[in-house]
């Protein structure tokens, strides 16, 4: 039976709705295109980081203040407006670039060797320690002038070697030059922490930078077993005498002098283990009322254990730990050698700082005056972290991606 197929069409395959596009009001650069980068990741945990300080310091010291000044604000107003004014240079510095800066670098570390000296001639004593310069109403601390200069100058001094630096006479240059700056502020000012901050940054560059690991490695060792047999002797009873010592065998035994030198770290001590887990609440700690010695200044971070309890102070940790993160983020895509060696510096302070700081608070390790970053009270302080987040904020901003 034929068919007739003279009305059939063939069946066509419908067409794909193609979505129309959006209209764009900016002209979209090509996938090739380069941006320039900020991190303004890094910039907002320093701002969550100084005002969360701010909060603890009014907490911490308004019953001393009210006690000493009768003002419960003397402290956080000066913080405050000091705190506001570093952002704002920082915010400021970082449009300089850093390769301008590094090469003031060497006038930089002539002049805190300077006033690390004059500070042991001219200086101010606050509480036993001749670590400051200037006027009772204004002052600041050399110290945290050599700091900055040790992660300005020794990125330099590596970056302008190149591929001579694998040689032992730029490792040792670096190495003398850290010795010096870390002596000077020690000597001068009895700064131990701030030596060991600044010793620490330097073997810290020369480790990144130079090819090889395992000297390093045995160096560690050594030191290790060095400062274990130390404390072994200690402890063993033939050392006796001296500030330092005495120091140690508080740490070992900080009961045997509770109502000496070893008074202030067993009352932080207290702090902390009357926080437990979630603290007493904000404002509501007892040991900053006349009993924990400058509860806004080393040991704040007792008080934030008291007030916020364990999870607070973890919290307050993991805010450092991505301030770190950031760090690391602009040190491995920095466009060159000097803006990663530089951000390197910035991230062994911050870290060696923090570590020390709670290390000392919960009884780790001997005490040792060492503030807090961002947290503690202190107007150098603050000023001159400010002046290295704004160093890390400039490298940031010479970083170059593709994409639209």
């Amino acid at each position: 039976m034929a068919v007739n197929t003279g009305n059939l069409r063939p069946v066509q395959k419908k067409k794909k709705a193609v979505p129309r596009q959006r209209k764009r009001f900016f002209v979209s650069r090509s996938a090739d295109a380069e941006r320039d980068y900020f991190d303004y990741n890094l910039l907002a945990v320093v701002i969550l980081l100084t005002c969360f300080g701010l909060i603890m310091l009014y907490s911490s010291s308004a019953y001393e203040a009210i006690v000493e000044n009768n003002d419960d604000m003397v402290y956080f107003r000066k913080q405050a407006i000091i705190s506001a004014l570093a952002l704002v240079c920082a915010l400021i510095g970082s449009q300089i670039d850093y390769h301008r800066l590094a090469d003031f670098s060497g006038i930089l570390y002539g002049v805190s060797l300077g006033l690390l000296f004059l500070t042991s001639i001219i200086g101010i004593e606050v509480n036993g320690a001749r670590r400051w310069l200037g006027t009772s109403s204004f002052s600041f601390q050399p110290a945290e002038i050599a700091k900055l200069a040790a992660i300005l100058l020794f990125p330099t001094i590596i970056a302008k070697a190149g591929y001579t630096f694998r040689g032992i006479k730029a490792v040792v240059v670096i190495g003398v030059l850290g010795l010096f700056l870390a002596g000077f502020t020690y000597v001068f000012t009895e700064n131990l922490s701030t030596a060991i901050i600044i010793m620490g940054i330097t073997v810290a560059l020369i480790f990144i930078a130079h090819p090889k690991t395992i000297p390093f490695v045995i160096a560690a060792l050594v030191g290790v077993a060095v400062i274990a047999v130390l404390v072994a002797w200690i402890i063993s009873g033939n050392v006796s005498g001296g500030f330092r010592i005495s120091r140690i065998q508080v740490w070992l035994h900080p009961e045997d002098y509770a109502s000496g030198s070893g008074y202030q770290i067993l009352q932080a001590l207290y702090a902390i283990g009357s926080g437990g887990f979630f603290g007493k609440g904000l404002g509501n700690s007892t040991q900053k009322l006349g009993s924990l010695p400058e509860a806004q200044n080393d040991m704040i971070f007792s008080i934030i254990c008291e007030e916020l309890g364990l999870f607070g102070a973890a919290l307050v940790m993991l805010l450092f730990v991505f301030l770190l993160y950031r760090l690391a983020v602009i040190a491995q895509n920095a466009p060159d050698l000097l803006g990663s060696l530089i951000v390197c510096g910035i991230f062994v302070h911050i870290a060696l700082q923090v570590i020390l700081n709670i290390a000392v608070v919960t009884n780790l390790i001997p005490t040792t005056g060492i503030t807090l970053p961002f947290i503690s009270y202190g107007g150098t302080s603050i000023l001159f972290l400010m002046a290295e987040m704004g160093l890390a904020l400039g490298v940031s901003r010479q970083i170059k991606f593709k994409g639209e």
